[in-house]
């Protein structure tokens, strides 16, 4: 019977400020997977056209078009609907989780991210072979 094994997925990590984007950056380097960047709304949009990721991370304070905004587009769209987003915010008050999930995200992590749980947290949205 063949292992089930974690594939090194393709992970957008959108976030406009560049010390949380190379944080998870590092993480994620740590574990073998491919990474794009996009540092606001518009920029994720075309990142996820143009990349196609496995995984979408997520921040909801973004210049240009928010968080919730870019996941509803991506929802509504037939080619982008599956990929899993997780919000990966500051917006850490009474009700911000729930906003994000409306929104459509799968997942919800608040920052400061705790470097040690944060893969085990995202890791269940990669994809398995």
């Amino acid at each position: 019977m063949a292992q089930q094994q974690e594939t090194p997925g393709k992970i957008l990590v959108v976030d406009d400020n560049q010390d949380s984007r190379e944080l998870v950056i590092k993480i994620l380097k740590g574990k073998g997977h491919q990474f794009v960047e996009a540092v606001d709304g518009e920029d994720a949009l075309e990142q996820v056209a143009a990349e196609l990721p496995d995984l979408i991370l997520m921040d909801i304070s973004l210049p240009k078009i928010d968080g919730h905004e870019v996941t509803r587009r991506l929802k509504q769209n037939k080619q982008f609907a599956s990929i899993p987003v997780i919000a990966l915010t500051a917006h850490a008050m009474k009700g911000d989780m729930e906003k994000a999930l409306a929104a459509g995200c799968e997942g919800y992590i608040s920052k400061p991210i705790n470097v040690r749980e944060f893969y085990d947290r995202i890791k269940e949205f990669l994809p398995t072979t």
